[in-house]
């Protein structure tokens, strides 16, 4: 018998609550947006729905602006490997911004993979508040 293929939505982007890592609970959206203003703890990043793909393995990989550790060597992309966990499951990949906040701006890469295929893609552009766009401001506004 053929074997389905698997189903992928992205069901939001942007800034979340606050994710705990020990719970079930997946977090809320509070904006969709792919344009995220740099404070502590910041919650942002995806949620996809995977249908049909159980047991398949997702790789995840998050991708930072050039953000040195402790030695001042540049970090390695974030990356990892979740197994699908059942056939209607949905998937939270993010991250949130620590001190000093000034070495975490600029593009925050994320992507999705499954069967070597990527199914999710998304850019955030994590900026100073003074660094927004015109777009943005007017944006935030309302306009």
């Amino acid at each position: 018998m053929a074997k389905l293929k698997p189903s992928v939505t992205l069901q939001s982007y942007g800034i979340y609550s606050t994710w705990d890592s020990n719970s079930k609970a997946l977090p809320q959206i509070e904006q969709f947006t792919t344009d995220v203003i740099a404070e502590i703890d910041v919650e942002f990043g995806l949620i996809v729905n995977i249908k049909k793909a159980k047991g398949e393995k997702l790789h995840f990989c998050i991708y930072h602006p050039d953000i040195p550790n402790e030695e001042g060597d540049v970090m390695p992309p974030f990356e990892g490997v979740e197994y699908v966990k059942d056939n209607d499951w949905h998937f939270y990949l993010g991250d949130t911004l620590w001190e000093p906040i000034g070495n975490k701006l600029g593009p925050w890469r994320m992507t999705l993979t499954l069967n070597n295929k990527i199914i999710a893609d998304k850019t955030f552009n994590v900026a100073l508040e003074a660094q927004q766009t015109e777009v943005g401001f007017w944006k935030k506004r309302g306009y």
